[in-house]
């Protein structure tokens, strides 16, 4: 920031931060860390943006983004005709989980797992079929091909020997360290390269995860309804699992306390809740990182599809809030779902100590991602196209939704009642209780049609009754034509 401030936000300001993080987040996190310290105690009124623009010499609208994020987190609130306060329902229990810092968290042993049993299936030879309304599908039909050619061949010109033979099982060094820049700048994420491990996938991760946290008999928390991968990974660790409710905040950190304070583990995904496209709140942010650094447990974010965010910016990490030199949360993120799946690449960030033990799992494993893969994709992210291509699926992305609801307002609106998701790359569509979401998958997989029922999200019996609907990886056209098959389906499958 240009000069240093002369009001009574002094205190806070008084250091310039640096770093490569934009204006607006500098400020945000100064901010975000005085409420949290309680150095701005709940209910205090902030200055005007123009007042607080002019004593940091920055423009007003960096100052008004950065309220902005505040308020979209829950930090601050605006009330008409008066300004802008710290949200007044922070409770000081919470609020002290900021303070907390360098507290020493329970140990826990991690020896040799013994050999477990793995579920045993049938393998399919063929990949399955791509067809609406099938989630987390990229939009092929606007990837950039050409751009990425380009980039492959420019690496494949210099590549040698070296670098088709075996890699560092961290990932490659120049990937990390621009993985971290734009965590830091993106995400709101707290790290250095170091802390940065590239992988294959998120699914690798959680099994490698599970292996490392867990013991057998070990308690671990899973959203209910949650993501099927992340608990069949802990579970084949010999977990065993914890479903905690999940309602319009997101995880119900005190059900999960009264239920199993002495878990080992927590699994959430904080900014775009899977299935259901919740938010974890402010205060349930900070209740769980408290229950985290009591119980000495670790939080594994899965922060899958929250670049795509529709109202305002994608919301910062959960991670972001965690302690330093005392963290407990494990970042995850893929490219599968931003660029496409074949790609094979995904990131954890890690507390220190959890880096060094997490690289030697790897390495028996799959010990390295390929090089060369690393590195174009190193290029995308470092010459701004990354960013670009988010900017461009996100307003895409918007639109299909948008198209998706019109499409099943018209076709199915007396039997499907669909509302707007505020991020993600799925809606969600209720169903009546008298019409089970598991006949309707059936009949529509017969018909070509790829949906998930909520109902086999549960672990225990099912709360919510409707279908999961991807729509980012689908043309209008192609959706409104589903619409109207799934509406065929469920009309055969009357009366109910």
């Amino acid at each position: 920031m240009s000069k240093k401030p002369e009001g009574a936000l002094l205190p806070i300001f008084a250091e310039a931060e640096g770093g490569d993080a934009p204006l607006f987040r500098q400020i945000y996190r100064r901010l975000r860390d005085a409420v949290l310290s309680g150095a701005l105690a709940p209910g205090a009124r902030l200055p005007s943006t123009r007042t607080l623009a002019q004593e940091l010499g920055v423009s007003r609208n960096t100052v008004v983004a950065a309220i902005e994020e505040l308020a979209a987190e829950g930090y601050v609130e605006a009330r008409v005709g008066a300004g802008t306060f710290v949200a007044s329902a922070l409770p000081e229990e919470l609020l002290s989980a900021g303070r907390n810092a360098g507290r020493p968290a329970a140990a826990h042993p991690a020896g040799p797992a013994a050999p477990r049993a793995v579920a045993r299936g049938a393998v399919p030879d063929m990949l399955p079929p791509v067809v609406p309304f099938r989630h987390g599908v990229p939009a092929y039909d606007v990837f950039p091909f050409a751009l990425w050619r380009r980039l492959q061949a420019r690496r494949w010109r210099t590549i040698g020997a070296a670098e088709l033979h075996y890699g560092p099982a961290a990932g490659w060094g120049p990937l990390r360290r621009v993985l971290a820049a734009y965590l830091r700048t993106a995400r709101g994420v707290r790290c250095e390269p170091d802390q940065v491990v590239v992988l294959s996938s998120t699914q690798a991760a959680f099994d490698m995860l599970a292996r490392l946290l867990l013991l057998p008999g070990d308690r671990f928390w899973m959203e209910e309804p949650g993501y099927g991968g992340a608990r069949k990974a802990f579970a084949r660790a010999g977990g065993m699992v914890v479903p905690v409710p999940v309602d319009a905040e997101g995880l119900d950190v005190a059900a999960g306390r009264a239920t199993a304070p002495d878990a080992r583990v927590a699994y959430v995904t904080p900014s775009c809740q899977y299935p259901l496209n919740v938010t974890l709140s402010l205060p349930r942010r900070l209740a769980l990182l408290a229950w985290a650094r009591e119980a000495g447990a670790w939080i594994v974010e899965d922060d899958y599809d929250s670049e795509y965010r529709y109202a305002g910016r994608p919301l910062a990490a959960l991670q972001g809030l965690d302690v330093p030199g005392a963290e407990r949360v494990i970042y995850l993120g893929t490219f599968s779902k931003v660029l496409f799946p074949g790609l094979r690449l995904a990131y954890a960030v890690l507390p220190p100590e959890l880096v060094e033990p997490l690289v030697v799992l790897r390495r028996t494993v799959d010990d390295f991602s390929p090089l060369p893969a690393q590195m174009v994709l190193h290029d995308f992210l470092d010459e701004g196209h990354f960013a670009a291509h988010l900017r461009r699926t996100r307003l895409l992305y918007a639109e299909r939704q948008d198209a998706l609801l019109d499409s099943l307002g018209r076709h199915l609106g007396g039997v499907l009642s669909a509302q707007q998701a505020p991020a993600g790359m799925q809606t969600v569509a209720r169903l009546p209780e008298r019409l089970a979401d598991a006949r309707v998958v059936e009949a529509a997989a017969a018909a070509n049609i790829s949906t998930l029922g909520l109902s086999a999200c549960h672990v225990g019996p099912p709360r919510h009754n409707g279908l999961i609907l991807g729509y980012s990886g689908f043309p209008p056209a192609r959706l409104d034509q589903a619409a109207r098959l799934l509406a065929r389906v469920v009309e055969r499958l009357g009366p109910w």
